[in-house]
């Protein structure tokens, strides 16, 4: 190479040490609103255009793992991408951070919930924040389905997963597994129109080589072996048995954290799709069953889970609050130590398996970045997601704006939020979190203004 490409090329950026991924996905964990589109957009812009820690065509590859497996897809990515970087220590400290703020403010908004009741200002702040929220679920659908439906194919699939989910309800892992049958007829007929670097290449000028790019070679700790493979799984398998084990001989099988250990577990491998996929099974077994908080609850906890960062699941946390609290499994004095206690466990019995996928399977699916008989697959499917993420939009709509009841009873003040929220999202470019302030703000005014 000659000086004068060598100058007009970007150099890779330099190698990020551990400590630095540490206070990045620490940011992340607190600023990471949105649902998993919203996320997987914020990593996007973070990890891929400005830092290019990571290519675009291997950010796509492993999101398209990502979303293929149950649990929250967004956090998955994080773990993937911090595996890759820094082994699993890597992995654990950026999935544990991308979930922790959230886990603590949801603490603390279910305590606030449980010992001061209906506060207006927390009702004010919740309806400035879901006009926003329908925006930025909208705006990542579009930011991500540009960068992804690179041919008609692709947009077909994507169209028809949103007309299969919205209008028929079929469930995400039928869309999934049609998704993957196209894919792999995909991967014999048109083999180029199913590969993840048509999308690679349109972005390429504008971010530069990245520092894990598209021909880096994977480092020695992602190369596949299956005594790694096994000795992942095995250690977190003994890690979860271990924790149920511990909970069985002091509290016995049928106490409320025993219980909400293996009910989220099963819960977790029914996350295809996103929370929004799991929502129904865990309404039936939390409120019908268990009957560990009411219906209108279970309303408040999903309003709550909107307005914190980190993956929706993590609703889970305050049904998990609520049941230690409204069981008092430590007694009336203990309500707080209890509602903690129900929060973490069902924390961790959710979100295990998700470390337990990504870590052990991330070396296999790194083996299969450049063979088309895994990548046309998963391309198809991230394609489908693309469609399910704009229904997840209209979902939002639906249920923030009134738009499906007459014109007379439509939200048209939330409405209007959305349309200004739009605006400041796209025209001015304002980022999320300033966004979620400024709406939650507007919301809080509004409230206390007379217009019934």
């Amino acid at each position: 190479m000659n000086a004068s490409q060598h100058e007009a090329t970007p150099e890779a950026p330099a190698a990020v040490s551990l400590t630095a991924a540490f206070w990045y996905w620490l940011k992340l964990g607190f600023i990471s609103f949105g649902g998993p589109a919203g996320q997987i957009a914020l990593m996007h812009t973070d990890l891929v255009e400005r830092k290019r820690w990571i290519s675009e065509q291997r950010f796509l590859h492993a999101l398209n793992y990502c979303m293929l497996l149950p649990g929250p897809e967004a956090m998955q990515l994080a773990v993937y991408i911090g595996w890759l970087m820094h082994r699993s220590i890597g992995g654990i400290i950026a999935g544990i951070l991308f979930v922790l703020p959230s886990l603590i403010m949801l603490i603390a908004l279910s305590w606030i919930y449980l010992s001061f009741g209906d506060l207006p200002v927390i009702a004010g702040i919740l309806f400035g924040i879901k006009p926003a929220i329908v925006v930025i679920v909208l705006a990542a659908a579009m930011r991500i389905g540009s960068r992804s439906l690179k041919n008609r194919w692709l947009i077909s699939i994507a169209g028809l997963a949103f007309i299969a989910i919205t209008l028929f309800q079929c469930p995400f892992p039928f869309i999934v597994f049609i998704a993957a049958l196209f894919g792999v007829v995909g991967s014999r007929v048109l083999p180029d129109q199913f590969q993840l670097g048509i999308a690679h290449s349109a972005s390429k000028k504008s971010s530069g080589p990245a520092l894990i790019d598209d021909h880096t070679i994977s480092p020695d700790h992602a190369q596949f072996m299956w005594r790694k493979f096994f000795i992942v799984v095995g250690v977190g398998l003994a890690l979860g048995l271990s924790v149920w084990g511990i909970l069985i001989a002091l509290t016995g099988w049928t106490h409320t954290l025993t219980q909400m250990s293996w009910f989220f577990t099963k819960a977790a491998m029914l996350t295809f799709g996103g929370a929004y996929a799991v929502l129904p099974y865990v309404y039936q077994g939390a409120v019908t069953h268990f009957q560990w908080l009411s219906p209108e609850q279970m309303i408040d906890g999903l309003a709550l889970g909107e307005t914190t960062p980190g993956p929706l699941i993590m609703i889970v946390a305050f049904v998990g609050f609520v049941g230690g609290w409204s069981k008092e499994i430590f007694g009336a004095s203990h309500l707080l130590l209890a509602g903690v206690a129900g929060a973490t466990v069902a924390t961790f019995f959710t979100f295990l398996p998700s470390f337990i996928f990504i870590l052990a399977g991330a070396p296999l699916v790194e083996a299969t970045r450049n063979n088309i008989k895994f990548t046309a697959p998963l391309t198809a499917i991230s394609a489908a997601v693309v469609g399910v993420i704009l229904s997840l939009a209209v979902f939002f709509a639906e249920h923030v704006f009134h738009i499906s009841q007459p014109l007379v009873n439509w939200d048209l003040v939330s409405i209007s939020i959305a349309i200004l929220a739009a605006l400041a999202l796209w025209r001015f470019k304002l980022s999320t979190i300033k966004l979620i302030a400024i709406c939650a703000l507007a919301g809080l005014v509004v409230s206390y203004l007379p217009l019934a």
